[in-house]
């Protein structure tokens, strides 16, 4: 099969264990292109450990795994790869990671300029039309610990963007912010959702994955225990295990 035909993200009986703990347990699936998919379950479960690996910052065990035609089964990756690697998949983080130090354009225009050599004037350009985006402009200039934790996480997603990705990862994306926050950051990422941006989020809102995501993948003890599209399987899942998590996420089966 053609790369370009390929799913961005595709990956089979994929395993990962940390000593004698097994995480991911065989978990096999793919994330199509334009796809907002969402993985939920239980602290533990392995969800942040399946999103890791999707950019090489966890090595799996077993299995294979493929994103954007390149195979992450091997032990090893070269340098070149791996750039081209996090240069295709960007990742938004529950603690924001802005280096305190920079501004928020230093932030943006940082990676651009050293990972994919663009010129600093291309660079500023494509900052300044992804803060617009995520309606920071008139912060360019500020510091991170001049922002809110919404804030904060809606550069963290400019930044993401800047370097023009074909899969976007988030990992818990408001889980930090106060929850008056968490509204400006998730219509963030609504609108990317609308624009077709193909996008895997481990997240709790689940009214949000039951809206915005195409499908949902629901993790229990490493494994997959049930998945599809997510209105359905949100407002009526088959599985025991997935009907008592959504209980004790206080979710109306609606």
């Amino acid at each position: 099969m053609a790369i370009d035909t390929l799913p961005p993200i595709l990956f089979s009986n994929l395993e990962k264990s940390y000593g004698d703990l097994k995480v991911l347990r065989g978990i096999s699936g793919q994330i199509n292109r334009g796809e907002v998919v969402a993985i939920i379950g239980s602290s533990g479960c392995g969800k942040s450990t399946l999103l890791r690996c999707f950019n090489r910052l966890e090595t799996i065990n077993g299995g294979q795994l493929v994103v954007n035609g390149l195979d992450l089964s091997v032990p090893t990756l070269g340098r070149r790869q791996l750039l081209q690697l996090r240069a295709q998949v960007g990742m938004v983080f529950q603690q924001f990671n802005l280096f305190p130090h920079l501004s928020v354009l230093q932030n943006l225009t940082l990676a651009p300029r050293k990972v994919l050599g663009r010129s600093a004037k291309e660079c500023d350009e494509t900052a300044r039309f992804f803060l617009d985006k995520v309606g920071l402009s008139v912060k360019a200039d500020a510091y991170p610990d001049q922002l809110s934790g919404g804030q904060k996480q809606r550069v963290a997603i400019a930044r993401a963007l800047c370097m023009r990705p074909e899969v976007i990862l988030f990992d818990e994306p408001t889980s930090a912010l106060d929850p008056e926050l968490v509204g400006e950051v998730l219509g963030v990422m609504q609108q990317l959702a609308e624009e077709g941006m193909t996008m895997a989020i481990v997240t709790h809102e689940m009214q949000f994955a039951k809206e915005v995501a195409s499908r949902v993948l629901f993790l229990n003890q490493g494994q997959v225990e049930e998945q599809g599209n997510a209105r359905e399987i949100l407002s009526n899942p088959t599985s025991p295990r997935l009907k008592t998590f959504l209980s004790r996420m206080n979710f109306a089966q609606v």
